[in-house]
């Protein structure tokens, strides 16, 4: 399979950033995309909402269904997934995008952030999965995709920001179980995770605005990956732990120049790679 065509992508948190790439990419295939995400006014900081991502979808030659969805609520999204299949009529891939971050360390990072990060990478994740799965067990050739990082347990990866680093590995470990739980239903369930950063909102805010943004690559390489993942058959593929960039060495592509921001420039490493 080398198209999305006629598929169902349920994606959280794609209103902006990588999950509206990965939208925008199955659309020009004539894929169904549900928007899951909080955003329905502008927000200052944040570009787009899940309206104008719709529009932008439709545009690209997708059908797009926009829904405000705070998934740490199993009520709404049980309520979402319901009118996915409602429209639809299934959910063949679902994207766990949605990601909350603050990079503090332990004294400096309050409960409240501590309970978002976990409620929406971990608990967030878990539950979109949980209440999709019964769609997905029906799919022809089901994915679930979550955008997070390998299983790297290097102390470095944990000092300088524990609760986001537990809540990120959280979404991994996702991968690692559900894998094998569906592994003989046919479910393919990975993660993909960028080895540069990728010029995103919380790039902008927190690492350094536009000097941190022209070190990134754009947020297409990771939509271009997924895109090849998902149209992987889902019995050959699953429990793995994806990065970009190999995913296009797998096929013998490794110049990436086009996806960077500012060509020429140093690339920022991301984190866990």
């Amino acid at each position: 399979m080398t198209t999305l065509q006629g598929k169902t992508l349920f994606i959280t948190g794609a209103s902006r950033g990588i999950g509206k790439a990965i939208a925008l990419r199955a659309a020009r295939d004539g894929a169904q995309i549900v928007i899951a995400a909080k955003t329905a006014e502008p927000h200052p900081k944040l570009d787009g909402t899940v309206y104008t991502a719709a529009k932008e979808i439709e545009a690209a030659g997708g059908t797009a269904l926009p829904l405000i969805v705070d998934i740490r609520d199993e009520d709404q999204v049980a309520a979402a997934v319901h009118e996915a299949v409602k429209q639809f009529g299934g959910i063949d891939i679902l994207v766990n995008n949605a990601s909350a971050i603050q990079l503090t360390g332990t004294l400096q990072t309050d409960m409240k952030r501590y309970d978002l990060m976990h409620g929406v990478n971990v608990r967030g994740t878990y539950l979109t999965s949980k209440l999709c799965l019964p769609s997905l067990l029906k799919a022809e050739n089901p994915h679930i995709l979550n955008i997070s990082p390998p299983l790297n347990f290097e102390a470095r990866w944990f000092g300088p920001h524990l609760a986001y680093s537990m809540a990120k590995y959280g979404m991994s470990l996702c991968v690692l179980g559900m894998a094998e739980e569906f592994r003989d239903d046919g479910v393919a369930v990975n993660a993909l995770w960028p080895r540069t950063a990728i010029a995103t909102a919380a790039v902008q805010n927190l690492l350094g605005g536009d000097k941190a943004i022209a070190q990134c690559r754009k947020p297409e390489i990771m939509a271009d990956a997924a895109h090849m993942i998902l149209t992987l058959q889902s019995r050959d593929c699953t429990g793995q732990f994806f990065i970009d960039d190999e995913v296009f060495a797998d096929i013998g592509v490794t110049n990436l120049d086009h996806y960077a921001v500012s060509p020429g420039s140093p690339l920022m490493p991301d984190f866990f790679v």
